[in-house]
């Protein structure tokens, strides 16, 4: 996750899966849940805005860096809601103090508001906590059953790096180019959040290089990624995987020309995605049963036997990393 940057985790169930597929194979569901609640993986709102799960070491800079350009994004939103400035940071310091030794959900921590005579429910109280998350205050906590708590940052990631905003400009850029590259400077400006004239500076400091395809200019960070080989195993990719969701630019999108016919190019980056060979292939959905998961593939061509195959052996892994037998059907 650290190599990629941030994952965007809007879906928590399909991001873990997310993670797990660039992973050692032993990865497990259970084992992801395990670093989470131990809080070596976070989950906060740092870029664009929504989800990302971050690592611990990294929450401070990347915060520190993307908050402000978040805090314009949303601050709209909470003036239409009423919520001042002076509203949102005394709930951030009620939050903070609420969260002193233990973590809470959502609702407990409506009710510390209502104590203090600040009524926010739903969307309203959805951006004070943001708020919060954005000025360091909280992040993810541990887990209690299904439902999601928040804790002190500060408890959470008490190690975390502090770097100058130079460093972590140079920091986040290289990490995108890297992991995302080749990639255009509209791509990382839609990831990010930041800037232009920040990711034209964030890829001087890298030294990154580029090169120019049908009129766009693509950059990397590092030795350029490999192509895939022809035949290469089928991926069922979770909603709003980083290979799809990262780009602006969607031409990049590896979308193989039956996709583009069918008119699913945009909708499939919101499903979840079968990829063949670096291409999208169709979309899968799952229906889970008392110990048992059923994976659905829609095809949007005529998948060939061997492709079968590899669809079966993706669907295989999956059934390993949740630890449920899993079957698998297939329809053009």
């Amino acid at each position: 996750m650290a190599w990629l940057g941030a994952v965007q985790a809007q879906e928590f169930g399909p991001s873990k899966w997310g993670l797990g597929l660039r992973l050692p194979e032993t990865t497990t569901d259970s084992s992801i849940d395990k670093a989470f609640d131990a809080g070596r993986i976070l989950r906060t709102h740092v870029m664009r805005p929504t989800w990302h799960f971050v690592a611990a070491p990294d929450i401070r800079w990347m915060l520190e860096l993307t908050a402000p350009r978040v805090h314009r994004t949303i601050s709209q939103y909470c003036r239409n809601l009423g919520l001042d400035g002076a509203v949102c940071t005394r709930a951030a310091s009620i939050f903070e103090r609420a969260l002193d030794g233990q973590a809470l959900t959502r609702p407990e921590l409506r009710t510390h508001l209502e104590r203090a005579r600040i009524t926010a429910t739903g969307i309203s109280l959805a951006m004070l906590t943001i708020f919060a998350e954005l000025e360091g205050v909280i992040c993810s906590g541990p887990r209690r059953g299904k439902n999601q708590t928040y804790a002190q940052l500060s408890a959470r990631a008490p190690h975390a790096k502090r770097l100058s905003r130079d460093e972590a400009l140079a920091e986040l850029t290289a990490r995108f180019f890297r992991s995302h590259g080749p990639a255009t400077m509209r791509d990382f400006v839609w990831w990010s959040g930041l800037t232009m004239a920040d990711t034209k500076r964030g890829l001087e400091m890298n030294r990154a290089t580029s090169r120019i395809v049908d009129g766009l200019t693509y950059w990397t960070v590092g030795k350029e990624s490999r192509p895939a080989k022809e035949g290469a195993n089928a991926h069922l990719l979770p909603i709003y995987d980083e290979y799809l969701v990262s780009y602006r630019d969607r031409v990049a999108v590896p979308h193989g020309p039956t996709t583009v016919k069918s008119g699913a190019r945009e909708s499939v980056i919101f499903q979840h995605a079968l990829v063949i060979a670096g291409q999208v292939a169709g979309t899968w959905r799952l229906t889970k049963t008392a110990g048992r998961t059923a994976i659905d593939v829609c095809a949007l061509r005529t998948l060939t036997r061997p492709e079968q195959g590899q669809v079966r052996h993706a669907a295989e892994r999956y059934g390993r990393f949740t630890g449920t037998p899993v079957s698998v059907s297939i329809a053009s």
